[in-house]
């Protein structure tokens, strides 16, 4: 008991990393996965093509391959990134693509009709977008949002490659120095503490979303 309560300053300090990669990347891969979704969809074959191929690059290759690149590769042409800011950028450009492709996916499901509706009707296309096609979009992928949502906090773990002490390194070097199991199962534990908090709130935003029929 001693040796879980001696090992808790570390755990949150571990813990502070984690949610910070958690939260930073979700803040910036959230939206340009909505704008690399429009890009997707335009009519603009060019704009289509070039998202289209980022896409394909983000989801085709490994994350940590990514991160590594970033931290590693970019150096190599001049381009240097601290630790922390090339894991985000690396995440936030990785998650971006799956976004991206989630929405597309929930926007392209839209009826047509709805938009030739919203036209006759004389509602500017901004509108029409963010106030009845984007609501009823969320609401169709927020499963696949929360899915993703839960994989990046267990993804988080991979910063480690860039030397950042998130919260699974910490249970790791405090598993090697006591031989103990107990810091991982105590790193275990606030792991299925974070991934129930965040699915009990996608549960109550999607109720918030019922409406939406």
């Amino acid at each position: 008991m001693d040796n879980i309560i001696n090992l808790l300053p570390q755990v949150f300090e571990g813990l502070k990393v984690t949610l910070q990669v958690f939260i930073l990347t979700l803040v910036f891969s959230i939206p340009l996965g909505i704008v690399v979704s429009l890009g997707r969809l335009a009519k603009n074959k060019i704009i289509s093509k070039v998202t289209g191929f980022y896409v394909l690059i983000m989801r085709g290759t490994p994350l940590l391959l990514q991160i590594v690149f970033v931290f590693f590769g970019l150096p190599v042409v001049g381009i240097v990134f601290d630790r922390f800011p090339a894991a985000i950028l690396a995440f936030t450009l990785n998650y971006a693509a799956y976004f991206a492709e989630i929405f597309r996916a929930g926007i392209a499901s839209i009826d047509e009709g709805q938009y030739e509706g919203a036209k006759v009707l004389g509602f500017p296309q901004k509108y029409v977008f963010f106030k009845i096609i984007l609501p009823q979009a969320v609401k169709r992928i927020l499963p696949a949002v929360a899915n993703e949502v839960i994989t990046l906090v267990k993804d988080t773990a991979l910063v480690y490659v860039v030397g950042l002490d998130e919260l699974l390194k910490i249970g790791k070097i405090a598993s090697n120095k006591e031989a103990s199991l107990v810091p991982l199962i105590v790193v275990g534990v606030v792991y299925l503490g974070l991934i129930g908090i965040f699915t009990e709130l996608f549960k109550r935003i999607e109720k918030r979303y019922s409406y939406y029929q």
